[in-house]
């Protein structure tokens, strides 16, 4: 299973006035980002852009803290003048409390950590609805500490790096481990990058604050790429092809288009899934469909970006399918068609390198291609001993997710 990582983009009033906060958070909503950041007061106008995440600043501009000893409840005494009042303003998704405060360095930092307004402000229960963060500037190993404490508390704990790139970030993640969204800022995609790379765990989120479109475009893909699974393909020895009369045939037709390379992991089998390719090349028959897979029969399996799988019988349009290219990288499809016709198919029988024998249908037709370790084939060309890509676990299945239990497939 892969780890959810998003991104975030800033867009509060240090971004420049509405217009300019405006076209951040236009061009977040087209580039598919999760969160935006901005300030309470701007967060029924997100609401009127578009559907996203809204995090908002709370800052208690007057903020008197009664020492402890001085006051049996400290948290009394907190005002936060953030709260208009107004029960039909839109409320954000989370509030961020450290901007214009400890956690910003607009305010001393206590040496006593049980006196932090920031603290305080973010273990309150009076918005319990909503999820809580903490935005801490990084100016020295104090502040680390400190956001280190407000992890604890916080569902996102938002991290600024000053004259720094990496030990930092290498040290909360160590520390925090699940029990916070750690969110790292950053100011290019590349930054994003290094940033869900960092100890080969990486941040959970990060915070990007530019305005470039492009650049918040390509933050987005690094979040998508940083989130797929790698998965490791080997080949097995083609043991027998046999034709075996008509079935029902799906054939997956998906929103994007395939690259030369790619197709997807099918087969009767979850255990031992075949590389088809999707049809990309050119033939004499038909012309090249590069967003269809034509992945054999209703009863087989696919595999989902999840690492699930489900049956071809019961895609639809708007599911979401795993592609897969020789090398092993994936990527997610969305599934705009299934077509489902009666054509005569080949059983073809494998025995992977664990000496298991897995089995699948395919279409027997000269546009459906395999990859074999000769390249790519028709499956028309198959022969016993060649070698054919698969991807292979030794696990069962139970409504497409993995068990440990024992199944007997044959």
């Amino acid at each position: 299973m892969t780890r959810t990582r998003s991104v975030w983009i800033k867009a509060d009033d240090t971004v420049g006035d509405w217009d300019e906060r405006r076209e951040r958070i236009t061009a977040a909503l087209e580039a598919g980002a999760d969160w935006v950041l901005v300030d309470e007061a701007d967060v029924e106008r997100v609401r009127e852009l578009g559907d996203i995440n809204v995090a908002a600043f709370r800052t208690n501009g007057d903020v008197t803290l009664v020492d402890d000893a001085e006051s049996d409840d400290a948290e009394d005494v907190i005002e936060d003048v953030g709260d208009t009042g107004d029960e039909a303003a839109a409320k954000p998704d989370a509030v961020i409390v450290g901007k214009d405060g400890e956690g910003d360095a607009t305010i001393d930092m206590p040496e006593d950590f049980s006196g932090s307004a920031d603290l305080s402000t973010l273990r309150r229960d009076e918005d319990a609805d909503l999820e809580r963060g903490a935005y801490v500037r990084i100016l020295d190993t104090e502040y680390e500490k400190f956001a280190e404490t407000a992890a604890q508390e916080a569902d996102h704990t938002i991290i600024i790096g000053e004259d720094w790139t990496i030990i930092p970030l290498e040290n909360l993640i160590a520390r925090i481990g699940d029990e916070t969204d750690l969110v790292a800022g950053v100011t290019t995609a590349e930054e994003a990058r290094t940033a869900f790379e960092t100890l080969e765990i990486g941040a959970d989120s990060v915070l990007l604050d530019s305005s470039d479109p492009d650049e918040i475009r390509k933050t987005v893909e690094v979040r998508d790429e940083a989130e797929r699974e790698t998965l490791d393909l080997e080949y097995a020895e083609v043991l027998d092809v046999e034709r075996v009369g008509s079935a029902d045939r799906v054939c997956i037709d998906t929103g994007s288009l395939l690259e030369h390379d790619e197709g997807m992991l099918v087969g009767s089998m979850a255990r031992g899934l075949v590389f088809v390719h999707a049809e990309t090349a050119e033939s004499p028959y038909v012309a090249s469909r590069p967003f269809r897979v034509n992945a054999g029969a209703v009863h087989a399996y696919v595999r989902t970006p999840d690492g699930g799988t489900k049956y071809l019988s019961e895609l639809q349009s708007g599911d979401e399918v795993q592609v897969v290219d020789t090398n092993g990288n994936t990527r997610e499809a969305i599934v705009g068609r299934v077509k489902i016709e009666q054509r005569p198919m080949f059983r073809v029988a494998l025995e992977t390198q664990a000496g298991d024998r897995v089995e699948t249908l395919l279409q027997n037709a000269e546009t459906i291609k395999v990859a074999t370790g000769e390249g790519r084939k028709a499956v028309t060309d198959l022969e016993a001993g060649d070698e054919l890509l698969l991807y292979y676990e030794d696990t069962a299945r139970h409504f497409g997710e993995a068990v440990e239990e024992s199944i007997i497939e044959k």
